[in-house]
């Protein structure tokens, strides 16, 4: 099995909003061995996201054009490792060709359902609630040239209470989310950032590859 190198993986976080999945990424890597956030791409200049990254002294970049994809490129520099952390941008496909299994994003959701394009935020949590799902959850995925259709890497089951709005829902997808993308890039990074796909599971402490639930859920 691969491991991770001496110094840490240099990881870019690419946003779009608020920045709490980063903010995740940040606590969680601060002072690990594994990775650590060496930059912040925006689309907006606007975002949040931004403030989060300077007040943890990480450089930023905003685009321009997100759809430009020598710009994204250059944003993203010597990251070995890219993740989408509430971005909302399509990734320009040579870019999706360049960061092969090196470019992660994680959904409100337990893919492959109620993914695709315009699914973000809220919508997911009214479709999930419109369908009558008794579990949603939130999914870790590999990039590819389709919103939300590369393979998936890992997901956390979150059920789906009787009384639940999309809100209330949300707040508790969200709260999974905080843990399980820092989980993946911490793992993702201890193998050294594999050139083929990995599938994890959740599996406190460790991961293993057997199964796509969390240790204890039916």
């Amino acid at each position: 099995m691969t491991t991770a190198s001496a110094s840490p993986i240099p990881v870019a976080a690419l946003v779009s909003g608020g920045g709490t999945n980063l903010q995740s990424l940040l606590d969680a890597l601060r002072e690990s061995p594994l990775a650590r956030i060496v930059r912040v791409v925006s689309s907006q200049a606007g975002a949040g996201a931004l403030e989060r990254a300077r007040r943890a002294d990480v450089p930023t970049t905003v685009l321009r054009n997100p759809a430009d994809p020598d710009e994204l490129m250059a944003a993203l520099d010597d990251a070995r490792l890219a993740v989408l952390a509430g971005y909302l941008k399509r990734v320009p496909a040579s870019v999706v060709a360049r960061f092969r299994w090196r470019l992660i994003n994680i959904h409100p959701a337990l893919l492959p359902g109620f993914g695709g394009r315009g699914m973000y935020g809220r919508r997911v949590h009214e479709a999930v609630l419109a369908s009558g799902a008794r579990v949603s959850g939130a999914t870790v995925h590999y990039v590819d040239e389709e919103f939300d259709r590369g393979p998936i890497i890992a997901q956390w089951p979150v059920p789906v209470l009787a009384h639940d709005t999309p809100d209330s829902l949300a707040a508790r997808v969200l709260e999974v989310e905080h843990q399980l993308l820092p989980m993946v890039v911490l793992e993702l990074a201890r193998r050294g950032v594999p050139p083929e796909p990995v599938k994890l599971s959740v599996k406190e402490p460790d991961f293993d590859e057997t199964t796509t639930r969390r240790k204890g859920d039916a």
